[in-house]
């Protein structure tokens, strides 16, 4: 990916695509496989699939395949730190890779580098917390080292492990567990992981609760797995001790980078795109709940062949431009399903007949950027009509764009959410840091220019 992008106005956009491999599963397929019981051999695999050479990767006991991963530096921190702690990972191709768990986990002092990956160090602390004799420190790049870490690191302190890091450094000495009951002050996929992790280790029944339902791809992943798990409303429990055998999965395409070509096939006029092999958990489907709700008449989009891996359904989805956009709100409970996807739903916004109200939003503020601050300020240099709140944004519209320099500021999505944007602005948008779109869709380039006939240009 280059350090700048040229993006000029583009016409409809058309094809068909696999989206870049679910980030939120790859990073749990990694985490999971390190975790497996390291004996077992239960499955039988798919030795012809995607990645298999002449038929003879044959994985010993206990390994797990990761069919088709995300191949992002997030997620390739998440392998790094794994290897570190003693498991064996073996990239069999671009496709394909193998994790056996460690013999023994590293109990010397070491350092694990997340990158600029929240999911990473988030979890990786659960599932630290109850090794006893790992002591570990997490560090983070400069964007990272800026996220709380607060909202974990007293969860599991509770549990009674040793922790320290309101932001990173975060250093973990893992200890003997005890069971917990947890309320969790935000809906944070991250932190109930984290929590649930810890709590395999722990001596009982740990319970998380959420103020509203978050992604529920580790609940989802624990129960195909075998993992007995308790739910009652916007509560779950997980019983400590339990483990689970090596396994193959298939990582869904992520529907959180789809939303940009989403959104780019809404915006313009007589576009038609399929996407193959789309992950559509309920938990993240937020912007199909969204536009059904906004084209409640002539729907839009439409889901084919519906099937589920590891506990994950998944779909193809072909997507149409409708005759008109209609102003939409983002509120509630909704927030948590849709979150990622928010700064492209607000440069849609921007393109929408009356006023656009998104609130309950304020995790924005704390992601790789301020979203909020971030969108705001460079929809309005683009000519958007567009108001920042504590806890969201306002958008009239519709309103034309006009090309404009955009810093990602090492944000992926707001690189990615400002180059759709370029394709309907006039003039030529300039994305600077565009390196930054490799953390979740190293092929984003690519499908831009497959769907669109045009190229942005790039220069290194």
């Amino acid at each position: 990916m280059a350090r700048r992008l040229i993006v000029r106005k583009t016409g409809a956009f058309r094809g068909t695509i696999r989206p870049p491999s679910d980030k939120s599963l790859t990073h749990r397929a990694y985490m999971f496989a390190a975790l497996a019981r390291r004996e077992s051999d239960d499955f039988t695999p798919a030795v012809d699939g995607p990645g298999a050479v002449g038929g003879i990767q044959i994985p010993g006991p206990g390994t797990s395949i990761i069919n088709y991963p995300l191949n992002g530096e997030d997620c390739e921190s998440t392998l790094r730190c794994l290897a570190t702690l003693g498991a064996e990972v073996r990239r069999i191709s671009a496709t394909q890779v193998y994790v056996t768990p460690p013999t023994q986990w590293v109990t010397d002092p070491v350092i694990l580098d997340c990158g600029n990956s929240g999911t990473t160090i988030r979890l990786l602390a659960g599932i630290l917390a109850g090794i006893e004799g790992i002591d570990a420190t997490l560090i983070g790049d400069e964007s990272l080292s800026r996220r709380p870490m607060g909202r974990i690191t007293k969860p599991i302190q509770e549990l009674g492990a040793d922790i320290t890091g309101d932001t990173a450094p975060v250093r973990i000495r893992g200890k003997a567990l005890r069971a917990i009951q947890y309320d969790s002050p935000v809906a944070s996929a991250q932190v109930k992981s984290a929590v649930l992790l810890a709590g395999l280790r722990a001596d009982g029944k740990t319970t998380v609760t959420e103020p509203a339902l978050s992604r529920d791809h580790t609940e989802r992943m624990f129960t195909a797995l075998g993992i007995e798990l308790d739910r009652v409303e916007n509560s779950i429990s997980i019983e400590g001790g339990q483990q689970w055998n090596s396994f193959e999965f298939t990582v869904p395409g992520d529907i959180s980078s789809a939303a940009f070509f989403i959104v780019a096939s809404l915006l313009h006029a007589e576009s038609d795109v399929t996407f193959n092999g789309l992950g559509v958990n309920p938990s993240r489907v937020g912007v199909l709940v969204l536009l059904a709700k906004m084209f409640p008449v002539e729907p839009v989009f439409e889901l084919l062949d519906s099937q589920e891996e590891l506990g994950e359904p998944v779909a193809t989805m072909t997507i149409r431009t409708p005759k008109q956009l209609p102003a939409f709100e983002i509120a509630g409970e909704v927030v948590p399903t849709l979150i990622d996807e928010i700064p492209i739903l607000a440069v849609l916004a921007t393109q929408c007949h009356g006023t656009t109200v998104i609130r309950d939003a304020q995790e924005l503020r704390v992601k790789e950027t301020d979203r909020i601050a971030v969108v705001t300020e460079n929809l309005k240099r683009m000519g958007a009509d567009i108001t920042a709140t504590n806890d969201g944004m306002i958008i009239t519209g519709p309103t034309p764009l006009h090309g404009t320099t955009v810093d990602s500021s090492g944000d992926h999505r707001i690189g990615m959410s400002f180059t759709i944007a370029g394709t309907i602005a006039t003039g030529e948008t300039i994305i600077e840091n565009a390196d930054a779109i490799q953390t979740s869709y190293p092929e984003f380039v690519r499908h831009l220019t497959e769907l669109s006939g045009c190229a942005p240009e790039v220069i290194e």
